[in-house]
C-alpha cells in the first residue's frame, strides 16, 4: 500500500531554479516558430505563390522588403528616365546635338541621362525644383508625365501598404504574451495536475481568449502503423473556465490527470524517459486593434518538473494597487506530491474504505440529546 506519507513521495525543500532547455529538437520552439520544411514541391505550386503576392510580401522577410523598396523606386525612376532621356533625343534636346533657329523642347534643362534621371525622380516624387519643366509642345511628354504620376502612386500605396501590414501583424502582439519556461506537475484542489502560467505583459486585454492544448508524439497502431507527430487534445483551464478569460494578470493553466488524460500512466520516475511534446495555444482577439492572434509555445518532458508548484507572484501595495513580481513567473517549489496518479488513487481508495469501515462499527442511531444517568447497584425495597 502507497501512501501520501510513503518515502516515495516528494517533501518540501528549497526553490528550483529555471528548469534546463534541452537541445532536443522539436516542432513548436519556445518562442512559438514552427520547425518544419516543405520538400519536393513541383514547381508549377510556385506560381500560387505569385497569384497570392499579397500574402506573401507581407511574410518575406523585412530585409527583403527593404530591398523590394529601394528597387521599385529606384527601378521605377530610372525605367521612366530613359524614356525621357529618348524623347528629349528624338526632339533633338540634347547637348550636341545639332539645332536649328527656332527649335522648340520638349522638356527644359534635359540634356542628358543624368538630368534625364533628375527630372524622372522629380517628377514622381512631385518635388518640383524649377530648373526643369514640360514645355507642353509635345504631345507624348503629357502622356508620359500623366502614366509616371499614377504608376508612382501606385507604388506608394504598395510599399506603404506592405509595410503598414508587416508592423501590424497580429503575431507582433504575441510577443508581449508569454509562458512560463517549466511546466509543473502537483495536487490542486483534491487532484494531481499540470500547471503551466502565462502572462500577458501589456494592460491591453485579450478579449475572447481560448487555451488549449496538442500532445504530439510518435503512436504505432495495433495494425503496426508508426504515427509520426500524432495529436492528441489536451484540455487547460484556469479557476473561472477556460474560455473568455479575463486575462489581466497572469493566469495559472492546468490539467487535470486523470483516467483520461494521456499522462495518466505517467510517474516521477518515468516522465523524463518519454519522447513527446506538449504545445499550448492561447488564441485571442487584441483590445486595442481588434486583430485575432495566437500565442504558442511548448514543452518537452525534460521541461516539466513533477513535484513543484509556481510560487504566488500576485500581491497588494499599501495604496491599494495589484502588483505583479515577474521576477518568481518561472519560478517554483518543491511540495508533497505522490509519485505517480496510480499512488494518489490508491491512496484515496484506502482513506475511503478506512472511513466506511468506521462507520459501519456504529451500532444504532447516535442521539446527541440522551442525558446518561447512572444506576446504584443498591436498591430500596418496602416491606409491606
Amino acid at each position: 500500500m502507497v501512501s501520501l506519507s510513503s518515502s516515495r513521495m516528494f517533501q518540501l525543500g528549497h526553490l528550483q531554479p529555471n528548469g534546463h532547455r534541452s537541445c532536443k529538437t522539436r516542432l513548436v520552439t519556445k518562442d512559438g516558430r514552427c520547425n518544419i520544411e516543405f520538400g519536393n514541391i513541383e514547381y508549377s505550386n510556385h506560381f500560387a505563390y505569385l497569384m497570392d503576392f499579397w500574402t506573401t510580401f507581407v511574410e518575406i522577410r523585412w530585409r527583403f522588403v527593404l530591398l523590394l523598396f529601394v528597387a521599385a523606386f529606384t527601378g521605377s525612376w530610372f525605367i521612366f528616365s530613359l524614356l525621357w532621356y529618348w524623347i528629349a533625343k528624338n526632339n533633338g534636346d540634347l547637348t550636341g546635338q545639332n539645332r536649328t533657329d527656332g527649335h522648340v523642347q520638349c522638356i527644359d534643362n534635359v540634356n542628358g541621362l543624368t538630368t534625364a534621371f533628375l527630372y524622372s525622380l522629380e517628377t514622381q516624387t512631385t518635388i518640383g525644383y524649377g530648373g526643369r519643366a514640360l514645355t507642353g509642345h509635345c504631345a507624348g511628354t503629357v502622356a508620359l508625365i500623366i502614366i509616371q504620376s499614377l504608376i508612382g502612386v501606385f507604388i506608394n500605396c504598395f510599399m506603404c501598404g506592405v509595410i503598414l501590414a508587416k508592423i501590424s501583424l497580429p503575431k507582433k502582439r504575441a510577443k508581449t504574451v508569454t509562458f512560463s519556461n517549466t511546466a509543473v506537475i502537483c495536487l490542486k484542489k483534491g487532484s494531481l495536475c499540470l500547471l503551466i502560467r502565462v502572462a500577458n505583459l501589456r494592460k491591453t486585454l485579450l478579449i475572447g481568449s481560448q487555451i488549449y492544448g496538442k500532445l504530439l508524439k510518435t503512436t504505432t497502431t495495433p495494425d503496426g502503423e508508426t504515427i509520426i507527430l500524432d495529436q492528441v487534445d489536451i484540455d487547460f483551464m484556469v479557476d473561472a473556465g477556460k474560455d473568455n478569460l479575463f486575462f489581466v494578470c497572469p493566469l495559472t493553466l492546468y490539467h487535470v490527470i486523470n483516467r483520461s488524460s494521456p499522462f495518466y500512466e505517467l510517474s516521477a520516475d518515468t516522465l523524463p524517459l518519454q519522447d513527446f511534446e506538449l504545445v499550448v495555444f492561447l488564441d485571442g482577439t487584441a483590445e486595442s486593434t481588434s486583430s485575432s492572434c495566437q500565442v504558442r509555445t511548448s514543452y518537452i518532458p525534460q521541461e516539466i518538473q513533477w513535484g513543484y508548484t509556481f510560487l504566488p507572484i500576485i500581491s497588494r501595495t499599501k495604496t491599494g494597487k495589484y502588483r505583479v513580481d515577474f521576477s518568481n513567473f518561472s519560478k517554483s517549489v518543491r511540495v508533497t506530491t505522490p509519485h505517480c496518479i496510480r499512488c494518489f488513487e490508491t491512496d484515496a481508495d484506502q482513506r475511503n474504505h478506512n472511513h466506511n469501515q468506521e462507520n459501519h462499527k456504529k451500532m444504532g442511531i447516535d442521539n446527541l440529546g440522551f442525558q446518561v444517568i447512572d444506576i446504584h447497584d443498591s436498591v430500596d425495597v418496602t416491606k409491606m
